[in-house]
């Protein structure tokens, strides 16, 4: 017999082991990175399988990239909409995040993971939501989003591929993802995003919209931990509407 998996036991609140073992079953598509597989989540207790860690490597960019367009181009039902099985009421890390589904990109993203967290972090926001339809650029159909897709749930596997851990899965736009990738750095991202537009192509001016996107996390992280984090919420909310 073959020598068993190495398993990782996560301990954490009913909501969030529910939220991160439906999220990481539905990230897990054909194609797409891979995933640790779902071995129990019940009562808090989520246990997984263990990633070895391995080097960034130019290679393994390339085909994450290209595999990260699959699970992008995988699709969701609607804006926000919560994995299947998974709860409306969510988590992004410590955060609570509430998927409610909705037809539209643009007031969904102002209404859901702008404002409420905006609030709480004390970031006038307004002008970004009452232009974010201006701000948006062209429409696109729900993608399926890792949600919480920084550097640190991006790991480099010892066996050469690009694994996804930890999401705040949803319906949502691609460019949010890319977005939070940038958002911390992540080796070899101009390969990883040249692959990934040879897949899906992106719609002009994505560059410029990064901005509008990262102000979510950057909100997260300022009710989470304050600091600079306000700091750089109101500076890419400046950005994001000089567009």
């Amino acid at each position: 017999m073959g020598a068993r998996a190495a398993l990782r036991t996560k301990v954490q609140s009913p909501r969030a082991t529910a939220a991160e073992a439906a999220g990481l079953r539905w990230i897990r598509v054909d194609s797409g990175p891979p995933v640790p597989r779902v071995h129990e989540a019940r009562e808090g207790r989520l246990v997984i399988d263990e990633v070895e860690h391995g080097t960034p490597d130019l290679q393994a960019a390339v085909t994450f990239g290209r595999r990260l367009a699959a699970l992008h181009l995988a699709g969701a039902d609607a804006f926000g909409s919560p994995p299947p099985g998974g709860p409306r009421e969510a988590t992004i890390g410590a955060a609570p995040m509430v998927n409610e589904p909705a037809d539209e990109w643009p007031e969904w993203f102002a209404s859901q993971r702008i404002r409420p967290y905006a609030r709480e972090a004390e970031v006038d926001v307004g002008e970004v939501c009452a232009r974010i339809g201006d701000l948006a650029g062209p429409p696109e159909p729900p993608a399926r989003l890792h949600g919480d897709l920084w550097s640190g749930n991006v790991l480099w596997g010892a066996d050469g591929q690009v694994w996804l851990i930890d999401p705040a899965a949803h319906g949502g736009h691609r460019e949010s993802d890319l977005a939070m990738l940038r958002l911390f750095g992540c080796p070899f991202l101009d390969h990883v995003l040249g692959a990934y537009r040879e897949v899906a192509p992106l719609a002009d001016g994505w560059e410029r919209r990064v901005a509008l996107h990262q102000l979510f996390p950057l909100l997260v992280h300022a009710v989470l931990f304050g600091g600079g984090y306000r700091s750089r919420a109101v500076a890419a909310a400046r950005e994001a509407l000089r567009g």
